[in-house]
């Protein structure tokens, strides 16, 4: 078979929760070969989720953990910690979401780890960064959501004064890919010169990153121009628009396409309405034309728009539920979903790495590991060539 992208880069995960597994979990479906650490009582994200059949198998686990080994260590005593000096004798990377304070304590600190292995890219995974005041503080998905105000973003769109959650462990997975593409660069790096080196990845200015790309707004200036929060991302009837049957997402991101809608709906009111005659005008009333929108949209089913819609070059597309995208044509069409076989959890949906290489595919993972399946494994391990 065909090499992988990573294939031999080994990567020894002490991560846990989803931030480090997410990172580590998509440089695995890129083919690195992901030994994941755990204590004997294992990952706490193993029972997010009930299991099934076997405990501590539940339902993101065996989505965010698929293609590692499970080793598990008692770090606590010395015997332990020795087998995992050997085995980072034997890494490439070491990636870890342990507190600078008791990482340090435990002996697997950078400089410990440099010791063993000089050429090791040591990742660590930070809540946040550890030239700030919060170094020491915990961090979780809904303390770094509130952190970045994206805890307010919701309120600001539909005037509930109660700040909320957006409901997806959003933070903690953009973290996670920034510590995908920190490792990836420092092996780009390593590759040119030899050299490891220590990468920090935090969870705050990770997520404050993201999300004020567009945020920053009138604050990008100095002094401020206008407000912060992208208007258009913020307006309160830029919403899925009502249908007879159900609801259908309508983009206008340009004029030329508000136009074709406008004229979709030949609908002398709208198209005489002297706060949507110019281009400027329907981008000062743009909270107003939305309104409109929804108040004729339940003329017609969502498959009608749609039809409508392809037809006239006007993006959109059904709104569905969760359920419903699972039997997702296009998504039935390009094999993301596949049912495989676990060995003691019997089938389940496994989802296909969303991006593609021409020169190395992407294979499908191994299932998620068994807690410490891989500890008869050890000797074999660290013979790695």
């Amino acid at each position: 078979m065909m090499a992988r992208m990573l294939e031999n880069i080994r990567i020894i995960d002490l991560t846990t929760i989803v931030f480090g597994p997410y990172a580590t979990e998509t440089l695995a479906d890129l083919g690195a070969d992901v030994i994941k650490i755990e204590a004997p009582s294992g990952d706490m994200f193993r029972n997010s989720g009930a299991s099934v059949k076997t405990g501590g198998m539940g339902a993101c686990h065996m989505t965010l953990n698929r293609g590692k080994k499970s080793l598990t260590l008692d770090l606590k005593t010395e015997r332990d910690k020795e087998k995992l000096r050997e085995l980072l004798r034997t890494a490439d990377v070491f990636i870890h979401n342990v507190r600078k304070r008791a990482i340090d304590r435990l002996g697997f600190g950078y400089d410990a780890v440099k010791a063993i292995n000089k050429d090791i890219i040591y990742t660590h995974c930070v809540g946040f960064g550890s030239g700030g005041r919060y170094r020491d503080l915990p961090a979780y998905d809904d303390v770094i959501q509130a952190a970045t105000g994206t805890a307010t973003l919701l309120s600001r769109v539909d005037g509930q004064a109660r700040p909320r959650y957006l409901p997806s462990l959003i933070a903690d997975k953009v973290a996670g890919l920034h510590g995908t593409y920190s490792v990836l660069a420092a092996l780009v790096h390593k590759l040119r010169t030899g050299e490891g080196q220590f990468v920090e990845v935090p969870m705050f200015e990770s997520f404050a990153h993201f999300m004020l790309q567009e945020h920053l707004f009138g604050a990008t200036f100095k002094p401020q121009a206008y407000q912060m929060g992208y208007t258009r991302q913020l307006d309160p009837e830029r919403q899925p628009f009502p249908t007879a049957d159900g609801h259908i997402s309508i983009v206008l991101y340009t004029d030329a396409i508000t136009e074709k809608l406008l004229v979709l709906f030949a609908d002398d009111r709208l198209t005489n309405d002297v706060r949507f005659a110019t281009k400027p005008d329907r981008m000062k009333n743009a909270t107003a034309l939305y309104a409109e929108i929804a108040h004729r949209t339940p003329a017609k089913t969502t498959a009608e728009w749609t039809q409508l819609f392809e037809v006239a070059g006007i993006p959109s597309m059904p709104m569905h539920d969760l359920e419903d995208v699972l039997d997702d044509p296009h998504l039935d069409d390009v094999n993301f979903f596949a049912i495989a076989q676990h060995p003691t959890e019997g089938r389940y949906v496994s989802m296909k790495a969303p991006v593609s290489f021409s020169a190395r595919p992407c294979t499908q993972l191994d299932p998620a590991p068994l807690l410490g399946e891989h500890d008869s494994h050890l000797e074999a391990l660290l013979k790695r060539s």
